[in-house]
């Protein structure tokens, strides 16, 4: 269903698609906004852009030093002779170009909020305990070919991601999506606190961080921080196929979009169809007129995050055209779903980058949609699921058994049978008849057994 609450919408864009590369800030204009100070002779500095990351420093961006396990304090010399332009500090300021103020995680929080309110365009937040970081590209893939889109980089989502693609959004940026996690109750309304977003998506709600929620009902309240952050002239687009989704169009005044496949969606899904490489092409029916989705994800299952983007982006006024290949030429981020061929012909599933008991199912009903005969599941542990664990574990086994694939797990005897140690030993020879999903929570670094059957260096950990 799709309906108005307001007569106001966003502003449609215009069709430009030209970054500016004019500075953001001027260490002065830092200091003014955090409430810190800065040295006389460093004020007229240039800052573009930020990062907490001093092995990744770009030239003239502000390093933002924050305390955790480590204290990035201790890397403020080696980032500047990185060619950072100035960095924050609420310690000593052993190099020019220093801003002293009373906490870092709190003047990046104050400087994204200033970052923000030179974004005129829609705030897009996404939150969702599964699909999150696809939806996130497919948006980006299909309004960047009318409007100049800046969206997270992979899964900058939390307290220090957010404001960071808020800093990092360029001049002339036209629209922005912010990914949103949570690890609990007041996460997500914290980060809207920041962002502002004029359009909130969430993908669906599922039995994800359980053990930190600690119950599905929880996890609807979280996710729902950010449908009730949106304001009466915005948008709210939720997941039709989902009642604790659909029940958050009590929490706004904004207008309604929302998306599935159950009937009534305003963007309706229909006729999904995965060729032998998990390609899916399927219909979405919208009042725009009709979408023939051939979308760049891999999976059935992706269908209800391709659905969502479209809507969005046609809501904001892109061309069907436009959508359709937007969607088909979008950049996903890595480790999702990606299909790939070893040197023997073997098709190689790497969706190690997350998992949940529904992502987990998904993943596990494409690999069954294969044509090979010999079918393989890699499996590790779910992180995060709390008193359900042990039950979620042995239903995904479960689940991978009713499939026919033989399943190796890694890490954990949660599934069932003993952990594996070796696991390329355990799959033995691949031929073009061999499909294998690799797929697991984030600790477990799976993506190391996807590189070693594609032949390839393990990425670095």
């Amino acid at each position: 269903m799709l309906h108005r609450r307001s007569d106001k919408a966003l502003p449609r864009l215009s069709s430009t698609r030209i970054y500016a590369a004019d500075v953001q800030f001027t260490i002065q204009q830092i200091a003014e906004i955090t409430s810190g100070s800065c040295q006389v002779e460093s004020g007229t500095r240039s800052i573009d852009g930020a990062t907490q990351d001093s092995r990744s420093i770009e030239t003239g961006q502000l390093f933002v030093p924050l305390v955790a396990a480590r204290d990035g304090h201790d890397f403020i010399e080696a980032a500047m002779a990185s060619g950072a332009g100035g960095y924050l500090t609420h310690g000593p300021t052993p190099v020019a170009g220093g801003v002293v103020v009373e906490n870092t995680m709190d003047a990046l929080r104050d400087l994204a909020r200033a970052a923000r309110q030179r974004i005129e365009g829609p705030v897009i937040g996404i939150t969702g305990s599964v699909g999150k970081t696809s939806a996130k590209d497919l948006l980006a893939g299909a309004m960047r070919t009318t409007m100049a889109t800046h969206a997270s980089v992979k899964s900058f989502n939390n307290e220090i991601g957010v404001p960071l693609t808020l800093i990092n959004t360029p001049e002339g940026s036209e629209a922005a999506i912010i990914e949103m996690g949570s690890r609990g109750i007041g996460h997500v309304a914290e980060l809207c606190d920041v962002a502002s977003p004029t359009i909130g998506m969430v993908t669906t709600v599922a039995a994800a961080h359980t053990g930190e929620f600690g119950s599905i009902e929880n996890i609807a309240i979280a996710k729902g921080e950010l449908i009730e952050a949106v304001p009466a002239s915005g948008l709210a687009v939720l997941n039709h196929d989902n009642p604790l989704v659909t029940a958050m169009a009590s929490r706004t005044d904004a207008s309604i979009l929302t998306f599935g496949k159950t009937p009534g969606a305003a963007i309706h899904i229909r006729s999904v169809v995965l060729d032998n490489e998990l390609r899916a092409t399927f219909v979405l029916d919208t009042e725009w007129g009709t979408v023939t989705a051939r979308p760049s994800t891999r999976g059935a299952h992706m269908a209800t995050n391709v659905a969502a983007a479209a809507g969005t982006a046609l809501w904001l006024g892109v061309g069907i055209a436009d959508v359709e290949a937007g969607l088909s030429q979008a950049q996903v981020s890595p480790w999702r779903m990606e299909v790939r061929h070893t040197p023997t012909g073997a098709l190689i599933i790497n969706d190690a980058y997350n998992a949940n008991p529904t992502s987990m199912a998904g993943a596990l009903d494409s690999l069954d949609r294969l044509p090979q005969t010999r079918k393989i599941a890699v499996l590790g542990y779910m992180g995060e699921l709390g008193e359900s664990e042990a039950d979620d574990h042995r239903n995904i086994a479960e689940t991978a058994r009713a499939t026919g694939a033989q399943l190796i797990t890694v890490g954990t005897e949660l599934y069932g049978q003993a952990s594996t140690s070796d696991v390329i030993a355990a799959i033995g020879p691949v031929d073009a008849d061999t499909a294998v999903l690799i797929k697991g929570s984030r600790s477990a670094g799976l993506e190391i057994v996807a590189a070693e059957l594609l032949a390839e260096t393990p990425p670095a950990q």
